[in-house]
């Protein structure tokens, strides 16, 4: 018996040592990780996270936030019972001091729990500010980037939540936690990363850069072979557009843009293929399942196995096409940086307790998506679409702007209220600067003549792109 015990004794303290010290249930771990004050994520220059000393349980500190429902689609969630999400998930063991880069040799032989670090983020503070106080109440989501280095400037998502009521163990923040859970608006959802939507015309910017880059069409003003209505093909099915009155007849592109002709999308699709497009999509992002930023986004969809008419339909981004603001905000940088797509991320570094970098995150890898002749064509396109066309609620006093407009159908024959989409771009040449968005507003309490992704999604395209640049 003796000797049973000494062998299990040295296989446990041996061998099974780690585990159990990793072990996720091991009380004594978790009491460890909040035995000090957490480091930092680090927003503009300063942190927007903190930490405050609890007296109802053996964890002496809990996570909080500043303006918590402000950055919450940027931080996530650190909860000492609920666990932890997005970037502060992703660097937990940064921010609570276990990270074996931040030890010193002393401490790793002696086993101290050293200083925590920080993660610095590329968010503008004024561009999140300006996004999320322009959704207001609506129910939707707004990325912004900077198209020549992929930085991310800001995550919104709305309605949204502040994290510090559900940081700690007490009652109170179970019981906000179970409303939060509980809440049909799934206020702790991602909406800029995580919810597809049908992206509507806003996806006609990636079919007329298949028609362009295939030799389709070899210019934007050049006219498109395009009916006004379109019949389906294999169909009965005719597909018409917004107004009737709008000159979509065989419309160059560049009006096609600037009014939103469905027919012209449509047909352009089916002359293409559907595997034309879908290649189109995925340079562009679409079906990418490990978009990490660092956080993972949920992928859009451009769906394969199509017949004609769903062809035809996917032109216009319905049928089962899919796409986060932040797929359509990397598909206007894209154009907006001569046809270069720069991956998008929005941490810019990881740092010890006293600053020194522990790692580094370069300005994106950069693929070409398209020429520098298709981008500059689809620019100009853009540009009309804001001084005359459907998206003249993104002007920006002294800048460069284009975008692209979208209303997709919501519900079975499209019985819900419909979302409005907006994704465009701005420069401004005196200074150098530049940023791309996309906005969808999912619901929102205007009536559903009044939906638009001009009318609603445009204005808060505009103070984002405005923030961004002042």
């Amino acid at each position: 018996m003796v000797l049973a015990l000494l062998v299990r004794a040295t296989w446990v303290q041996t061998y099974q040592a780690k585990a159990l010290a990793d072990n996720k249930n091991d009380r004594r771990k978790v009491i460890a990780q909040y035995a000090q004050p957490l480091g930092d994520i680090i927003v503009g220059g300063s942190p927007v996270t903190g930490s405050t000393r609890t007296e109802d349980n053996d964890l002496a500190y809990k996570r909080t936030y500043t303006d918590g429902p402000l950055y919450a689609a940027v931080t996530g969630f650190g909860s000492q019972v609920y666990g932890s999400t997005q970037l502060e998930g992703i660097y937990a063991d940064v921010l609570d001091g276990t990270d074996p880069r931040l030890k010193n040799p002393l401490d790793a032989l002696e086993g101290k729990q050293t200083k925590p670090g920080d993660v610095v983020t590329t968010i503008d503070p004024a561009v999140q500010r300006a996004g999320f106080k322009a959704l207001g109440d609506k129910k939707g989501a707004a990325v912004a980037l900077d198209p020549a280095t992929g930085r991310v400037l800001s995550v919104v998502s709305t309605p949204s939540y502040d994290p510090s009521k559900i940081s700690g163990a007490s009652a109170s923040d179970g019981e906000a936690w179970k409303q939060l859970s509980a809440d049909k608006d799934m206020p702790m959802l991602n909406r800029a990363l995580r919810q597809p939507l049908p992206p509507g015309s806003t996806f006609k910017l990636v079919v007329a850069s298949a028609a362009l880059e295939d030799g389709l069409y070899s210019s934007i003003d050049q006219p498109t072979t395009s009916p006004d209505p379109y019949t389906l093909p294999d169909t009965s099915q005719v597909l018409g557009n917004e107004s009737a009155s709008d000159p979509c007849e065989n419309a160059t592109i560049r009006n096609a843009l600037k009014y939103s002709c469905n027919t012209v999308f449509a047909k352009m699709a089916v002359d293409l293929g559907q595997q034309k497009v879908a290649a189109m999509a995925k340079k562009f992002g679409f079906n990418n399942s490990k978009q990490d930023m660092p956080v993972r986004a949920t992928a859009s969809v451009y769906p394969s196995d199509m017949n004609r008419p769903e062809t035809a339909l996917s032109g216009i981004g319905q049928f089962d096409v899919s796409a986060t603001p932040l797929q359509m905000a990397m598909v206007s940088s894209a154009l907006a940086n001569d046809g270069v797509l720069a991956a998008p991320h929005m941490v810019s570094k990881v740092v010890n307790g006293d600053g020194d970098t522990l790692q580094s995150y370069k300005d994106g890898d950069s693929t070409r998506i398209v020429s520098s002749s298709t981008a500059a064509q689809l620019r100009s396109a853009m540009q009309t679409v804001v001084e005359s066309g459907t998206g003249t609620n993104a002007r920006v006093d002294g800048a460069e702007v284009g975008a692209k407009t979208g209303t997709a159908q919501h519900g079975l024959n499209n019985s819900k209220t419909p979302y409005a989409w907006f994704t465009s771009y701005a420069k401004d040449k005196s200074t150098g600067k530049e940023v791309a968005v996309a906005v969808v507003v999912e619901d929102s309490d205007a009536a559903r003549a009044e939906v638009s992704g001009n009318g609603l999604a445009g204005p808060i395209a505009q103070k984002m792109m405005a923030a961004a640049l002042g």
